[in-house]
């Protein structure tokens, strides 16, 4: 399964990769999680010590060899199948891989650096016979159309406000550009019915496919930099009714 995870900045799609690394490792599946937000913070959520993960963008001498750009020349298509074992850093069943923050003050996402991170989702996506999240930004500008159309899913991450909504509303509208095939809700912070209700109303056609519990254990873990799964066993069984859906979803959709 591919998936990638989407959302306003805030809502805890950052937690949430890591809590669905955490559920696809008990279920004895080996993950790759690529932590492509311009602000990377995976590491942390997945239990791994500061600094143990190198950036992909780190490798400013690579990146002008593999992709050019400082003659004007920029190759779209550049070798990266390498990559993949240099960048990721395995934590039991899970290897990360984190991107880096791109700079994009005057050079559009055409630069060097967005081509070698889209190239390189596109190998993990399209290429290699394994699990993959993906956790993104708000936007999709990392994903290519080819990988796109071929990740199982985008999940895109709400919390119960209206511009976590708002939010949603234009990634679908991304989504549905660039031919991701299914978009899918889930609810994070929930403290009841009322929140689950409202983000239901304004999720404008999206599928809600699961929701997280407001957990003060895991709003603290995020505080603090610290691992994200095991803080709390409300949230590790909405957790698992989500990857089941998912499963569901997925096995539905590969019979057809």
């Amino acid at each position: 399964m591919k998936l990638a995870i989407s959302g306003k900045g805030g809502v805890g799609k950052t937690t949430l990769s890591a809590l669905m690394a955490a559920e696809m490792v008990r279920r004895g599946i080996h993950v790759t999680v690529i932590d492509a937000d311009p602000n990377p913070c995976l590491a942390a959520a997945l239990g791994m010590p500061p600094g143990a993960v190198p950036s992909l963008l780190e490798l400013k001498d690579e990146i002008e060899a593999r992709v050019g750009g400082t003659d004007g020349y920029i190759r779209l298509n550049p070798r990266v199948d390498d990559l993949v074992d240099r960048l990721a850093v395995k934590h039991g069943n899970v290897q990360l891989i984190v991107a880096g923050a791109i700079s994009r003050g005057g050079s559009g996402c055409a630069c060097p650096q967005s081509v070698l991170l889209r190239r390189l989702l596109d190998h993990l996506v399209l290429e290699r016979d394994e699990a993959i999240i993906i956790d993104l930004e708000a936007g999709l500008e990392h994903l290519g159309r080819r990988s796109a159309q071929a990740a199982d899913a985008l999940l895109v991450v709400v919390d119960p406000s209206r511009a976590s909504l708002d939010t949603a509303a234009r990634i679908r509208r991304l989504a549905a550009e660039i031919g991701i095939p299914q978009v899918l809700a889930v609810a994070n912070r929930v403290r009841g019915e009322t929140d689950e209700a409202y983000i239901t109303a304004h999720l404008d056609g999206i599928p809600l496919v699961g929701s997280i519990p407001n957990s003060t254990a895991l709003a603290e873990a995020e505080r603090q930099g610290a691992e994200a799964a095991g803080r709390d066993p409300a949230v590790a069984q909405a957790v698992t009714r989500l990857a089941d859906e998912l499963e569901f979803r997925w096995n539905r959709r590969v019979k057809r």
